[in-house]
This record gives C-alpha cells, sequence and structure tokens, in this order.
C-alpha cells in the first residue's frame, strides 16, 4: 500500500494533508479558517455572555459560590468534563456539525465559568501609568490581545515548531490543578505570583497550539485547531484579568 492509499483508509482522511506539507492555498485557506473560526468564538462568548448577564445569571452563580461548600471545586469539575466533551467533539472525524458543537459548547462552558470574574471586575478600574485611570476589563481584554498578537507574528514570522513544549505545558498544567485543588481545599490564597506563572502557561500554549497550525494539524481540522487557540486565548485572559484586578484602584 502507497502512502496516498494509505491516508485515503485511515479515519482521518477527510481531515486532508498535514498544512506543512499542502499546497501554498490549501494551507493559506486552512490558516484562514481558522483564525476566522477563532474571531467567532470571540464574539459568541461575548454575545453569550451578554444574554448570560442580561438573565441575571451571575448574581445567580455568585450566591451559588458564596453559600455552597466545594462549590468552585464542582464548576471547575463540571468545566474539565464539558471542556473534554467539547474538544472530542471538535475533533470528531464523522460530522462537521459535530466539530461546530464543540466549538459552540466550548464557549457555553468559558462564558459560564467567566461569569464571576467578570462580575467582579465590571465596575473595577485601574490606573495605567501615562493613561490615567482605565477599566479593568477593557484593560484586561487589550493586554490579552497584545500578549496573543506579538506571540502570533513571531510563531509565523520564525515558523518554529513549538511541539518541544508539550511535555512542559503539561507538567506545568498538573502542578497549576493541584494548586488550584489543594487551594480550594484548605482555603489559602494563591497570590499574585501564581497568576503571573499561568500568564507565562497560557503564552506557551499559543506559542504550542500557532506552531502545530503550521506543522501538526491537517487542512480540514479548522475548527479543532479554533478551538484550541480560543482555549489558550481565554487561559491568558483569565489570569491577566485575575492580575489587574489584584492591582486595582
Amino acid at each position: 500500500m502507497n502512502s496516498a492509499e494509505f491516508q485515503a483508509n485511515t479515519p482521518y482522511a477527510q481531515f486532508g494533508t498535514y498544512a506543512i506539507d499542502a499546497p501554498v492555498d490549501a494551507r493559506r485557506t486552512f490558516i484562514q479558517k481558522t483564525y476566522v473560526h477563532l474571531m467567532a468564538a470571540i464574539y459568541a462568548f461575548v454575545a453569550v455572555e451578554w444574554l448570560l448577564f442580561s438573565l441575571g445569571a451571575d448574581q445567580w452563580i455568585m450566591s451559588f459560590l458564596g453559600n455552597t461548600p466545594y462549590a468552585w471545586l464542582m464548576v471547575l469539575g463540571a468545566f474539565m468534563v464539558v471542556s473534554w466533551v467539547a474538544d472530542s467533539w471538535a475533533r470528531s472525524s464523522t460530522s462537521i456539525a459535530m466539530q461546530y458543537a464543540g466549538l459552540f459548547l466550548y464557549v457555553l462552558a468559558e462564558a459560564v465559568i467567566f461569569l464571576p470574574l467578570i462580575h467582579l471586575s465590571l465596575e473595577a478600574a485601574v490606573t495605567v501609568d501615562g493613561v490615567g485611570t482605565v477599566g479593568v476589563l477593557p484593560a484586561a481584554a487589550v493586554t490579552t490581545l497584545l500578549i496573543f498578537g506579538g506571540l502570533t507574528a513571531v510563531t509565523f514570522i520564525t515558523k518554529k515548531d513549538f511541539s518541544f513544549l508539550r511535555g512542559f505545558l503539561g507538567i506545568a498544567m498538573f502542578a497549576a490543578i493541584a494548586l488550584i485543588l489543594i487551594s480550594a481545599l484548605i482555603g489559602f490564597h494563591l497570590g499574585i505570583w501564581f497568576s503571573w506563572f499561568m500568564v507565562v502557561a497560557a503564552s506557551g500554549y499559543i506559542l504550542y497550539y500557532t506552531s502545530n497550525i503550521i506543522h501538526h494539524y491537517r487542512t480540514e481540522q479548522y475548527v479543532a485547531a479554533s478551538l484550541a487557540l480560543f482555549a489558550s486565548v481565554a487561559l491568558l485572559f483569565w489570569y491577566v484579568l485575575q492580575i489587574f484586578l489584584a492591582n486595582r484602584d
């Protein structure tokens, strides 16, 4: 069996060739679709967040977190399960509809878990040198965008394969989850340095997944690729927002 026949008989045949090996037009189309879907996911996140706030869901979840023992652990556990399901759907080789369902499910899960943090950020402000007092939420959003844009530019300009970061990032996330569980169980505050550590980890994930788009995703896996990038951007935004909140006026 030659390589073409092997590819045609694999369960991922409909995903096409790896982007790095694809013709220039196919590679360009794949990258464009990935970032269009990432932008759509961000807009959908903002829209769902607005809808949840309009329905008063932020008040409900703040009450739940304040009155239920180990509530945050339950929320995090549910989020991890839903994230795993969403990623599995987004990587589905059987249906494009299933892939889109996975992406939307993940956006919805992120919108829900962000509710308490955004609730705390809405009225908060921070003083930025040379700018003055600005809202924590827009300051964190702009900072996240600048970091993401810079890391994306570095990856595409250098075309470096950052897949070697996988092991380091896995260890970092395992340690982070362990610390979060311990802090929730015994009630100590992780502090600002943990947020800085997670900003570095999220930046590493952006480098890792952006380079995967160039080197390791197949040309029809743009939904899964956009979900991976959205997850990394959301992680970065979460901890940038935490840092600005810690330094609010």
